[in-house]
């Protein structure tokens, strides 16, 4: 499922019009979004959690030439699924 396909399924079950659907859809990512460029941990209980995991500099290699590189910190986001959600796919 992309995004297009959850819209098409928003507007679909709620009976709203393609824009609304769209609106709600972007309203939500980008509620995400921002939470964690401020470093705010987001948990949808029983589906799954944001958040943002910071990694340390380190020494790395270039896997073409086997040549040592640096490697800056850098922050990422990071998902974790819920019990609910683990529960309903394995089942």
């Amino acid at each position: 499922m992309n995004r297009m396909d959850l819209i098409a399924a928003l507007k679909y079950e709620a009976a709203v019009s393609r824009e609304e659907a769209d609106a709600a859809v972007r309203l939500f990512f980008d509620r995400i979004s921002n939470a964690l460029t401020k470093g705010e941990r987001v948990e949808i209980r029983g589906l799954c959690s944001f958040s943002v995991r910071k990694y340390k500099a380190r020494t790395g290699r270039n896997p073409k030439t086997g040549e040592k590189i640096k490697v800056k910190t850098k922050k990422l986001p990071f998902f974790k699924c819920g019990k609910d959600l683990k529960e309903r796919v394995n089942s």
